[in-house]
């Protein structure tokens, strides 16, 4: 049986215990994924071990700051797109504009309210992985809608399973983007369960089967050496 969809990762990074749990707790119980990290250094390697979806990034910690952190992953290409969200007592604008321009993507000061930094969370997702948050996705005539987990296409319901609805979800959130058998794997079974390659190939194939079942053209491409894409 198929794994549930992928939960949003969301790592926490921040040096206060008893912050960084009431964190890790109210992002869990928002159906979040959460990985910790206590210093900047450890912050760098959960990032490579375990990429995550969106970061909730203290800016004063040991060893290496979080501005510092925040500039390190804007500056990789591999790492660039994940979200940043910059914590930090610091409340003057000059401070706001220093963790913007080093490529946070948002500044909460503290002491902030959890209500809106999960909204905040939210937020960044819905821009980056919409299909997480419930959206609705469209490309050309196809349809998905996250919430209820209906996909249509021209106006015609199509019968999907469950691995194949989360493939499409992860095309649809980027359309035109080439992702490898092995990006396809985590994002989709899970970075936790092995999987061979070659399952993937097999779902592909069903995906456009469930796809065309109407008609119309296959909008999956397959990207020799390099893996598939939608458009």
């Amino acid at each position: 049986m198929a794994p549930p969809a992928e939960q949003p990762t969301v790592l926490v990074v921040e040096d206060e215990p008893a912050q960084r749990e009431v964190l890790a707790y109210n992002l869990e119980a928002e159906g979040f994924r959460v990985s910790r990290a206590e210093n900047g250094e450890e912050a760098l390697i959960l990032v490579d071990e375990d990429a995550p979806d969106i970061i909730v990034l203290d800016w004063m910690l040991p060893r290496v700051s979080g501005i510092e952190v925040c500039r390190r992953l804007k500056m990789r290409s591999d790492t660039r797109s994940v979200p940043i969200i910059m914590l930090s007592a610091r409340s003057e604008e000059v401070d706001r504009v220093r963790g913007l321009e080093t490529g946070a993507d948002d500044y909460v000061v503290k002491p902030y309210s959890v209500i809106e930094l999960m909204a905040r969370v939210r937020a960044q997702l819905r821009r980056t992985r919409p299909a997480s948050v419930g959206s609705r996705l469209e490309f050309d005539d196809i349809l998905l809608d996250a919430e209820t987990h209906r996909v249509f296409r021209a106006g015609e319901a199509l019968k999907l399973g469950p691995t194949e609805f989360r493939l499409l979800s992860t095309f649809m959130e980027k359309p035109g983007r080439v992702w490898s058998r092995e990006q396809l794997l985590d994002r989709v079974w899970g970075r936790d369960i092995y999987v061979d390659t070659r399952t993937v190939d097999v779902h592909i194939g069903r995906l456009r089967k469930a796809l065309c079942q109407h008609g119309g053209e296959d909008p999956v491409r397959t990207v020799r050496g390099a893996g598939y894409a939608l458009g």
